[in-house]
């Protein structure tokens, strides 16, 4: 059951100042009490906190996330739908939902408020951050929060299916989703009344996202051109396949959200502000598991293999499916087996 804390007050790169501002969260197993025994688990676009749901493969006793040994914490991305402050919170200068006045959050900004909801909970350190796709941007960018004393803040990572930057080629396809929301007729000047929602257009840009999210072979291989039942009003199973997709996310997300969320994804840049990218990388010493998927068209293996060159602790890992990007919420048991295998190793060094 996810939670909710609220902190007073919080200022975003672009210099506005949120007041309280809500972070929901669910947990699993117990803080220590040095709070050095935090996982991490950062979800990706449109997930929650629910880890036990998409990642359950993953967590339990003898899994990768131990709730007998980690205290797991899930944090809601601000701009998501489901409990952080996001275009369907109220605003409290307002008393209105924020709508299409939500501020522009960054993935910094996004690892500022949760560190802090962090340590509202009493977490000192992380032992380690996971996290695929949006997710693993997250993850990167934990790599550069420091103690006090100018030590890690999380001492491991493991970013998955993702790169250190959002490329042209990630910008362009949310561009192209964003802009099947703004092309809907509900889509009055950048805003919409809460009960009359932009319905198709939300769902034509999940139907290309899933498109993105998987590859030419697992299409084929599902669907080949098999026609569908008269009834059902598509010809084709796949085209069957994209409009529940698309239906079945606008019965439970926002387009408002997915917008910010799309946006805020496209600010993924280690080294913007930093310096020289490569350096940049470089500059990640923790140990890092990276974690490709061979068939990923969105996030192809070769921005993880530029992470693996470049990140000194680094070892790289590879999914090998038909399924593309979507393999990190598929193929639970393989990439549970390469989480729980890497942390056996580096567990020793970080537990403290």
């Amino acid at each position: 059951m996810s939670q909710t804390l609220t902190i007073s007050t919080f200022p975003l790169e672009d210099g506005t100042v949120l007041r309280d501002v809500p972070v929901a969260y669910q947990t699993w197993g117990t803080l220590n009490a040095a709070g050095t025994n935090a996982v991490l688990v950062c979800h990706a676009l449109t997930g929650d906190t629910d880890v036990a749901d998409w990642w359950g493969g993953l967590l339990g006793p003898g899994r990768a996330l131990d709730p007998t040994d980690d205290f797991v914490v899930c944090l809601n991305v601000p701009g998501s739908p489901y409990g952080s402050v996001s275009p369907v919170t109220m605003n409290p200068d307002t008393g209105e939902r924020y709508g299409a006045g939500f501020p522009a959050f960054t993935t910094r900004d996004t690892v500022r408020l949760h560190r802090r909801a962090l340590e509202a909970l009493g977490v000192q350190r992380v032992a380690c951050a996971v996290g695929g796709s949006m997710g693993g941007m997250h993850v990167l960018e934990w790599a550069f929060e420091t103690t006090d004393s100018g030590a890690p803040f999380v001492r491991s990572v493991v970013p998955v299916a993702v790169g250190g930057r959002h490329t042209a080629w990630q910008i362009g396809w949310g561009e192209a989703q964003r802009q099947a929301i703004f092309a809907d007729s509900k889509w009055r000047g950048g805003r919409y009344p809460p009960d009359d929602p932009p319905k198709k257009g939300l769902a034509t840009a999940r139907m290309m996202a899933m498109v993105s999210y998987r590859s030419h072979s697992s299409f084929e291989g599902r669907f080949d051109r098999d026609a569908m039942p008269e009834k059902d009003g598509t010809p084709y199973a796949v085209e069957s396949y994209l409009h529940h997709h698309g239906d079945t996310l606008v019965d439970r997300f926002d387009a408002h959200c997915y917008v910010a969320l799309t946006r805020q994804m496209d600010t993924h840049d280690v080294a913007r502000g930093r310096g020289d990218y490569e350096a940049v990388l470089r500059g990640i010493e923790q140990p890092s598991l990276i974690v490709g998927i061979d068939s990923d068209v969105l996030y192809p293996l070769s921005e993880q293999e530029e992470l693996a060159e470049h990140l000194p602790e680094a070892t790289l890992e590879v999914l090998s499916a038909p399924h593309g990007h979507d393999t990190f919420l598929i193929e639970l048991d393989a990439l549970n087996d390469l989480v729980s295998a890497w942390r056996a190793t580096v567990r020793p060094s970080v537990a403290a």
